[in-house]
């Protein structure tokens, strides 16, 4: 008992290493998501927009990462909290659908045939993570894309702040959900290696698309 006890302690501990990995290198600690989480000013709507239209494209459409992991997911704990995640996806989908209208056409910008080579990419990327056959590898980038969520968020509610469309609550598994599935799924080091290198690709296109963003703005003079 002692022995399977401390077995699951080592687990969770990893899970909880795993999740605060996510979190810190996060859109949480990028400069431009930053700057737009925080926008003010003359520029700050075009700026929110340019965001919140790229931000749709890549994350608006249906099925997109969640579902898909969710179709090849056997039952378990996993398929559970996949479940649980896209419903509340699925709000957040359409959230940031209404914010898309609501803040009118995207910005014209140079380079504008290049933006839409990277999402394409982007889009590309994130099917290939949630359709892996690698045990682990979906989970990781799902639960990527839901912890770094949050950061998102801020700018997303900043733009719906500034546009006085009405701000819904998220209902995305919180942090202590992402820990439990993913203690739950790593039975082994292939399954973690997995798991993180999901997270880290995901992660990697959020960076990339924020990234983008903001040579988007330099290229409007926004900076």
């Amino acid at each position: 008992m002692a022995t399977l006890q401390a077995v699951e302690r080592s687990v969770l501990n990893v899970a909880s290493a795993h999740a605060e990995r996510i979190v810190k290198t996060g859109l949480g600690a990028h400069r431009h998501a930053v700057r737009l989480a925080n926008a003010n000013g003359p520029l700050a709507a075009r700026d929110l927009a340019d965001a919140v239209h790229l931000l749709c494209s890549l994350y608006g459409r249906h099925p997109g990462l969640v579902e898909l992991a969710l179709n090849l997911c056997a039952a378990g704990a996993t398929r559970d909290w996949l479940v649980a995640a896209t419903a509340g996806f699925e709000r957040e989908r359409l959230y940031l659908v209404r914010l898309t209208a609501a803040v009118g056409p995207l910005p014209s910008t140079p380079g504008s045939g290049e933006t839409e080579s990277v999402l394409g990419q982007q889009r590309h990327a994130t099917e290939t993570l949630a359709l892996s056959e690698r045990c682990g590898c979906a989970l990781g980038a799902t639960t990527a894309l839901v912890a770094d969520w949050g950061a998102i968020r801020f700018v997303l509610d900043r733009s719906a702040a500034r546009m006085g469309v009405d701000i819904p609550t998220c209902s995305l598994p919180d942090h202590a959900a992402v820990v439990d599935v993913l203690a739950a799924t790593m039975v082994g080091p292939a399954t973690e290696r997995a798991i993180s290198f999901g997270s880290e690709q995901l992660l990697l296109q959020n960076r990339g698309l924020f990234d983008l963003l903001e040579v988007r703005a330099e290229a409007r003079g926004d900076y």
